[in-house]
């Protein structure tokens, strides 16, 4: 270990700098709301949180500022979010140096965060100036039958740790560009990172004359989280997070007959066919299961190899996961930091010994590491263990590094075992033979909302629309005609013949 870890004081010293490049106010900070360090433990920050009634403030603010804003040309409204992207590019470095500290990713993926951010505002201002709508042939003479799109209202957004700022962007820059405004709750385990991420959106309102109050932030506990969720003046919800919290927050928003975007669950699968490249599957399967730590939502936990070749493959990987560093994400040569918490490391723990003693064998990985050093934080070798087929402890998503190994003898029965989870965000197959891949991406396929050919199941690109299937919730955000979900849509009839023709030949005097 380096100084980085054992003088503490740094790792604040340099949080605290960055918040305050990116223009963080002192009013933010208070004395009920810590924000904690999983690099180390310690606390970085104690925060004011929003009361009640500034939640309800913040809404109303939002509101009423809806009622201007869908009235600004979406190219204006574009620049917004263009100069939002110059800001994040601008301080790139000071915004991962927070979600670094806060949720533990390693330096690329902590400067990988924020770069997404800066492609979802480029994404944004071009889309401002495509909200298309189509005009349809009409049955009548002298008629135009057509559909416009409209801004939608108040966007409530609940973002979740393991990604602090990214899913957060894509919602708030798709939304802004459609005429929404935004009320953001983050996870109350990454509040720095929002603080900075809201205060670097203020600047580019405040620098664009828009008005101030489109874009609101609350720090606030679940419970704060809740009035986003069951208050009408909220038009859509979008929440990333487990399926309890969807099961829980997509009743009532329906209840009042709102809308949602719901980002939940992953438990990711990959096939492995005997035409596979296994030194390129190798590396796809390493990154998407131990990158994060194993705490994305597109993390690989379940992998299905065929069986001539799932001992050479396991074998790879094995020797491959013993060349791992893992330690603080500030030192350059380590590839996987700590999970975010104690209960994260708890439930891994939990996981393991619910695999073996439902047939599974450990063949690497599963131990904490550092504890002396870093007592109050949770680093983790990353486990592989072999399965003798689906079993309980397979269906359920941990959020953490393990990845289950099973065989299959046909590609059938392979993508029978991988859709017989309850979770369908991402997948993969790795194969040379391109009926395989074609099969695998057809309708009889993968049931997840995203699936690839020879790439991992994470690192997803904001050119396409990212949501998955079943309890994952059926959202789509970030990219391709993800627009539409915050906005409405209307149908208009222009008739111009002076005459007055009902639809479908019917006559009425």
């Amino acid at each position: 270990m380096t100084e980085t870890l054992t003088e503490t004081s740094k790792l604040t010293e340099r949080v605290r700098a960055s918040l305050q490049a990116c223009g963080v106010a002192a009013e933010a900070y208070g004395d009920d709301h810590d924000s904690f360090s999983p690099l180390t433990g310690e606390r970085l920050a104690t925060l004011r949180s929003s009361t009640p009634e500034e939640i309800d403030g913040a809404i109303a603010a939002a509101h009423e500022a809806f009622k201007t804003w869908r009235n600004v040309p979406a190219p204006e409204r574009g620049n917004v979010v263009k100069r939002w992207g110059e800001l994040l590019t601008e301080h790139k470095q000071d915004l991962a140096n927070i979600v670094q500290a806060e949720a533990g990713k390693i330096t690329s993926e902590a400067l990988g965060e924020v770069q997404e951010m800066i492609d979802i505002c480029d994404f944004a201002v071009g889309q401002s100036r495509m909200l298309y709508g189509k005009t349809m042939p009409s049955e009548r003479p002298g008629h135009r039958l057509m559909e416009t799109w409209h801004p939608l209202g108040v966007v409530g957004v609940i973002s979740a740790f393991n990604f602090p700022v990214a899913v957060y962007s894509w919602n708030t820059a798709l939304a802004l560009i459609a005429g929404d405004t935004v009320v953001w709750k983050p996870s109350g385990m990454t509040m720095l990172s929002a603080l900075a991420a809201d205060a670097l959106l203020a600047r580019a309102v405040a620098e664009s004359e828009a008005p101030k109050d489109i874009h609101q932030l609350v720090v606030a506990n679940r419970e704060g989280g809740q009035k986003l969720v069951t208050d009408p003046r909220v038009a859509l919800v979008s929440a990333t997070g487990s399926v309890r919290m969807g099961r829980e927050i997509s009743p009532q928003v329906a209840e009042r007959f709102g809308r949602v975007i719901l980002e939940l669950g992953g438990n990711n699968g990959a096939i492995i066919t005997p035409s596979a490249d296994l030194d390129l599957a190798l590396r796809g399967i390493v990154f998407s299961a131990v990158g994060t730590a194993g705490q994305r939502c597109t993390s690989m936990r379940r992998l299905f190899v065929h069986e001539s070749v799932v001992d050479q493959l396991t074998e790879k990987l094995v020797a491959a996961y013993g060349t791992l560093s893992i330690g603080s994400p500030l030192e350059e040569k380590n590839l996987v930091g700590p999970l975010i918490n104690e209960g994260s490391f708890q439930a891994m723990q939990q996981a393991l010994s619910d695999a073996q003693a439902q047939g599974g064998t450990v063949l690497t990985g599963g131990k904490r590491v550092l504890a002396d050093e870093t007592p109050n934080a949770y680093y983790v070798e990353p486990a592989i263990v072999r399965m003798p087929g689906q079993s309980k402890v397979v269906h359920e998503e941990t959020f953490a590094p393990i990845l289950y190994v099973m065989t299959y003898s046909d590609l059938d029965e392979a993508i029978e075992m991988h859709n017989a989870v309850p979770q369908g965000l991402s997948s993969a197959i790795f194969t040379q033979d391109q009926g395989e891949a074609e099969r695998f991406i057809s309708a009889s396929g993968s049931d997840c909302g995203i699936a690839n050919v020879n790439i991992g199941t994470s690192g997803a690109e904001i050119g396409g629309a990212f949501g998955g299937e079943k309890e994952t919730g059926g959202g789509r955000e970030s990219g391709s005609d993800s627009w539409k979900a915050y906005m409405r849509q209307a149908t208009n009839t222009v008739n111009y013949s002076g005459k007055l023709p009902l639809a479908q030949g019917v006559e009425f005097i």
